[in-house]
């Protein structure tokens, strides 16, 4: 990484000098620098909404960048270690499509694990491509889903030789890093590109003892989220390139989903996120970590609770665990992640990332301090203190593998019917069901529905999971093939 270069964020310097132009705006938006919405102007301040601008000459156009934004996307690939860079503002969801879009056409297959992110089917039924689930193993004693063994992976090559990718969660939302090295290696080797699904992820390029990142693992693409761990705004997210695939064609495939109007908000937090990571990333989520194992160490200490980490690495189903991620399993004082995530919030103001079955998860970044941290300990103290019930045993539903009858894209544009969930069984599902957060599909387009899988989404509903995906806004219809 050249830090020299890096000292610069040409995005930000250029809408420092717009900022001191008197420019006269007969463009969009047409809120005009805020005066033609006082309240919003009010609520943002002019400092914001004076920078809500349109693209031009000297702000440069992300859908074909030349200039500023050029350089910015250069800088970043820098800092990344990457050969290209992309900047994004529809999210991380559009970048992971736009890395699934790339190489992906009607009919192809893709090896992924079960645990993905609705953002990759979504993808697959955009484009036609053939999930291909790679088997993981759950950790029994706390539910979660691990990583993909070797072993698995090979094997699921084998059986589909003709697959033209294989995606990887680099980590998972709860931490566990998959061998992507080794993963990187094995589909190279078969003519196979590689996908990392970095959302969790931007502080692997920058932190010390952390899971190796997607591209100095040799990835060809890896979706990253800037805005997560690495301080940019909502939204804004970054698509890397490894140099495989041609990146104009990249380009191309971004703009068939990415707005024309992109934020320079967004893009502006991305350059100066991108710059303050390279000159201080590395303290930064050393800190980060120093936090995360201080928490973990606090937790625990508690009884009952179980904030795991490191001691869960077995060198192949969890090759790697990520230390800044704070996940605590709550079923052993009786309360589910999800019940526990709700006191959290409604009786000590405490947000935290996610509540599930039987685990949370606390987010831990640049932007944390130990006094919060002291907070999160203290009222998860109190919870189990007020709250404990007879331990639970432990329901892992949500790794149930369904069986794909329909391709998604066929599945999706098919003619269908509603029906009550209640008698949806032995039928083929037409749209996604998830528990969200995070995002991960109990059931897909194209997936046949079980007594099982009916009898997960109804114990999620009555656990206060929050069901999405469905027409039927309340979950509880379903609509299925004809």
């Amino acid at each position: 990484m050249d830090l020299i270069s890096q000292l610069n964020a040409p995005i930000f310097e250029a809408m420092t000098e717009l900022r001191k132009r008197r420019v006269v705006p007969f463009d969009v938006p047409g809120h005009k620098r805020g005066r033609g919405n006082p309240e919003l102007l009010e609520f943002l301040g002019e400092k914001c909404v004076g920078i809500d601008v349109n693209s031009m000459k000297m702000l440069d156009n992300l859908g074909h960048p030349i200039s500023v934004i050029k350089d910015a996307e250069l800088l970043m690939a820098d800092a990344f270690g990457a050969k290209n860079a992309f900047l994004m503002v529809n999210g991380t969801t559009s970048a992971v499509q736009a890395m699934v879009l790339s190489v992906i056409k009607e009919g192809d297959e893709i090896l992924l694990p079960r645990n993905v992110h609705k953002s990759v089917i979504n993808a697959l039924v955009l484009c036609g491509g053939v999930p291909v689930y790679v088997p993981v193993d759950v950790n029994s004693r706390i539910g979660i889903a691990t990583g993909m063994k070797i072993s698995e992976i090979k094997r699921v090559m084998d059986e589909h030789p003709n697959a033209k990718a294989i995606f990887v969660n680099n980590p998972t939302y709860y931490g566990i890093a998959s061998d992507v090295r080794e993963i990187v290696k094995l589909g190279h080797e078969r003519g196979m590109k590689v996908l990392v699904d970095e959302a969790h992820g931007t502080h692997l390029y920058f932190g010390d003892n952390l899971p190796v990142s997607g591209m100095a693992a040799g990835a060809d693409l890896a979706a990253v989220s800037m805005h997560k761990s690495g301080g940019s705004l909502t939204q804004s997210s970054v698509l890397l390139s490894g140099g495989t695939i041609e990146p104009e064609y990249i380009r191309q495939i971004i703009n068939l989903t990415q707005t024309t109007s992109a934020s320079y908000l967004l893009m502006v937090s991305l350059d100066i996120s991108r710059r303050n990571l390279a000159l201080h990333g590395k303290e930064s989520f050393q800190k980060v970590s120093n936090m995360a194992e201080y928490a973990r160490e606090e937790i625990n200490e508690i009884g009952g609770y179980y904030a795991y980490g490191r001691e869960l690495v077995d060198g192949d189903s969890v090759f790697d665990f990520d230390v800044t991620k704070l996940s605590i399993y709550t079923r052993d004082i009786g309360l589910t992640g999800i019940e526990v995530y709700n006191l959290l919030r409604d009786e000590y103001d405490i947000q935290i990332e996610f509540g599930d079955i039987g685990n949370i998860l606390a987010y831990i970044s640049i932007g944390d301090r130990i006094r919060d941290i002291e907070r999160l300990v203290g009222a998860l103290e109190d919870i189990k203190r007020l709250h404990a019930n007879e331990k639970i045993e432990l329901y892992c539903g949500d790794f149930i593998t369904p069986e794909l009858a329909v391709n998604p894209k066929e599945a999706f544009y098919s003619k269908k019917v509603s029906v009550p969930l209640s008698k949806a069984c032995g039928r083929i599902s037409g749209e996604i069901v998830m528990c969200y957060p995070p995002g991960i599909p109990i059931l897909t387009p194209g997936e046949k529905i079980t007594d099982e899988i009916l009898d997960y989404i109804e114990y999620s509903r009555e656990k206060g999971c929050v069901l999405q995906g469905t027409m039927d806004p309340d979950c509880k219809e379903i609509n299925v093939i004809v």
